[in-house]
């Protein structure tokens, strides 16, 4: 307790050196948090929209599949097996058939993908019930951002042409019949979709399927032969990668920021040792051991860790509850740039997040006080006493 109070004492007796320290410590703290927070939100949010409106509870892919290979779309179809047809009829999975086609939007030509779904399913949260009116036109739903670069409304009619199960080309016109908002770029960008079993019969592959979403409830899929299930891991991994890739940079910027604090504290113990090198050495003199000292000083430039953390709650806690219920504007949303992200981000504070940031600032300053005050070891009080230090 005694050490406590002559760290304390001896931290207020700075002033002006001892609150500039403790101002940048709290505003690292507060950066650290805010900005991780940012990351963890953003990772969240794509991760929600995504399981959402497209993934579920993950995706049984036909063996033959590649998402970033168009080519291999002519010969990813298969039959859906007994397993997951027994799913499907119990509205526990929803099939996908996916192929290549073009459209002709004010005389352009356009290379797009039709995605047949039945307008039934409830896996996932895209409006698919539009698709299962009664016309006699093809229904079709497309996209906000897909109508947007298309000029498509509700009620357009869209020329399409498409190559069947035989190679043979086949055209049709399509009415749009609903333009969704979802902000996944991934059910939206170059695609257009049309009821399962319409798509079967223009292409000429009847209970052919490219993918099967399951429910998210499902937390032990089958093995399928002929079937390759991704998971959430898997198939959200390019959301982690952008993440990850952040998160680094953003390491970058506090380490630096760290380091000229850290090297503030450090310049500010050598300079306390170097003038209270008389008290030292009279402390040493009247009993007190030198590891007793070296913990004083240890303390002292502790307290700036401390005293950061109340520093940077006071306006720190404020800024960061407003930051999280308001969220924060973006120049353009997620879906222009290839990420499921709205145009207000909404960071996402845990508890693991502050503990994690607090303690590495924490050990970081006590490092770098104790390592100063390791010259004392090598003192001695009569030295010290006149002034002299090695």
């Amino acid at each position: 307790m005694l050490a406590l109070k002559l760290a304390y004492r001896n931290l207020v007796g700075k002033k002006l050196r001892a609150w500039l320290n403790i101002g940048v410590l709290s505003f690292i703290y507060v950066l650290i948090i805010w900005h991780q927070g940012i990351f963890s939100g953003m990772y969240e949010q794509a991760a929600i929209n995504s399981v959402k409106d497209e993934i579920g509870g993950g995706q049984y892919w036909h063996r033959n599949y590649d998402p970033f290979d168009p080519l291999t779309l002519e010969e990813s179809h298969g039959p859906v097996p007994p397993e997951l047809q027994a799913l499907v009829d119990g509205g526990r999975a929803v099939p996908v058939l996916i192929r290549q086609a073009t459209i002709y939007p004010e005389g352009r030509v356009q290379s797009i993908m039709l995605k047949g779904i039945d307008p039934a399913q409830k896996i996932l949260a895209i409006p698919t019930a539009a698709l299962g009116s009664d016309r006699e036109t093809l229904p079709l739903m497309a996209g906000r951002v897909m109508a947007k670069r298309n000029s498509f409304k509700k009620g357009d009619l869209i020329t399409m042409r498409w190559r069947d199960a035989r190679g043979t080309f086949d055209a049709r016109e399509g009415e749009i019949v609903e333009i969704m908002s979802s902000i996944v770029p991934t059910v939206d960008a170059g695609q257009l979709w049309l009821p399962l079993e319409r798509l079967q019969e223009m292409t000429s592959l009847p209970g052919a399927a490219t993918l099967i979403t399951i429910d998210k409830e499902m937390t032990d899929p089958p093995m399928v032969a002929g079937w390759i299930f991704r998971d959430h891991n898997y198939l959200l991994k390019d959301i982690i990668d952008i993440v990850r890739s952040k998160r680094v940079g953003g390491a970058i910027m506090y380490s630096i920021l760290l380091f000229l604090s850290l090297l503030a504290i450090f310049d500010t113990q050598v300079l306390a040792i170097f003038r209270r090198r008389k008290e030292i050495g009279t402390l040493m003199a009247l009993g007190m051991t030198r590891g007793r000292v070296i913990r004083i000083f240890t303390l002292e430039g502790m307290m700036n860790g401390l005293l950061g953390i109340v520093v940077g709650a006071v306006y720190g806690i404020p800024l960061l509850y407003f930051s999280a219920t308001r969220g924060i504007p973006l120049p353009y949303s997620g879906e222009e740039w290839g990420i499921a992200m709205t145009a207000r981000l909404f960071p996402v504070y845990s508890v693991w997040l502050v503990g994690i940031t607090v303690g590495i600032v924490m050990c970081t300053v006590t490092i770098v006080s104790y390592l100063p005050s390791r010259r004392i070891a090598r003192m001695k009080p009569t030295d010290a006493i006149r002034g002299k230090i090695s």
